[in-house]
């Protein structure tokens, strides 16, 4: 996902803008969604209640990622404005806190975990690396075979024109967010879960400017902040979905730990350098976004130091 420069215009990539529907029918169906996503998500907590815990933490570290995603979207609805400076500042500051994370909860546990299973220096360093690589392959290939649009580049992948303008949107957001639940669920399947509470913490810190920044997008190219802010509430879910997918998978084998959190690393780490950090200086304010970055990844060390 290429997260998007304030404002575009509604009829950029061509595309007609958004249709207009009765501004009460579309709240109330907005707010059917939300109630029963919300009560998905309480059936979700119930069913994993005196299960393992780590996927009971898995999940619950998705859903608080996913509840800030959607605190994220309250200005939306109040109407708030925010200039491309605060706008490439919090961008820079979603960067540091998962350059952070990748470092700190994914990559060094990771190696740790490598050597705990018998690899030596060199061989733990070349299953993480590879692990890396892989993460950061395997978001590249999902970047261009799923359809999707970004707000500045404009339709990627194949057959993108046969979907509503708005799904493409929504599948973009949800590239973006897909790392970061993954993250989650691997961390929480390892053997740290104090690392994994400052890893899912930390996500969830960053997944508050997010929300809005998503929200904001919407609305720069034409819809509605009801319509916005739903649709960035809804790409939170993502998280606790990839959160589950992640813990199942390393539940699996405990051998498979280093790879998935080196993968987890390489899943964020290019969506750092492949979208936010060039999203964040494409207007020019590049010593606020590397001012954010650098908070944010100070933040994240913080917190992963201080809950350890």
């Amino acid at each position: 996902m290429d997260l998007p420069s304030l404002p575009v215009a509604p009829s950029d990539a061509g595309l007609p803008a958004p249709p207009h529907h009765h501004p009460w029918r579309r709240r109330i169906g907005f707010a059917i969604v939300l109630a029963g996503a919300a009560a998905l998500a309480w059936q979700a907590a119930q069913a994993i209640d005196g299960s393992d815990p780590r996927m009971r933490g898995a999940i619950l570290g998705g859903l608080f990622a996913a509840f800030a995603t959607a605190l994220g979207t309250v200005p939306v609805l109040l109407s708030q404005q925010f200039s491309q400076r605060t706008y490439d500042s919090m961008l820079g500051f979603g960067a540091g806190v998962m350059l952070a994370a990748s470092s700190f909860s994914l990559v060094i546990p990771a190696l740790a975990a490598a050597k705990a299973q018998g690899a030596g220096g060199w061989g733990a360093g070349g299953i993480v690396g590879m692990g890396i690589l892989l993460g950061a392959a395997l978001l590249l290939a999902i970047d261009r075979l799923v359809p999707h649009e970004h707000f500045v580049k404009g339709l990627e992948g194949p057959q993108a024109r046969a979907l509503k303008r708005v799904w493409l949107f929504v599948l973009a957001i949800s590239l973006h967010n897909l790392p970061e639940g993954l993250a989650i669920g691997v961390a929480f399947a390892g053997s740290d879960p104090v690392g994994a509470t400052a890893l899912a913490t930390g996500i969830s810190i960053q997944d508050v400017p997010e929300g809005m920044v998503v929200a904001l997008a919407l609305r720069s190219v034409g819809y509605g902040r009801w319509l916005s802010a739903g649709l960035g509430v809804l790409s939170g879910l993502v998280e606790p979905i990839a959160a589950v997918f992640g813990a199942a998978v390393i539940g699996i084998s405990a051998s498979l730990l280093p790879w998935g959190l080196a993968l987890a690393a390489g899943a964020m780490l290019f969506v750092i350098s492949h979208e936010i950090i060039p999203e964040s200086h494409r207007k020019g304010h590049e010593a606020y976004a590397t001012g954010g970055l650098m908070l944010g990844f100070v933040v994240m060390m913080l917190l992963d130091t201080a809950l350890a």
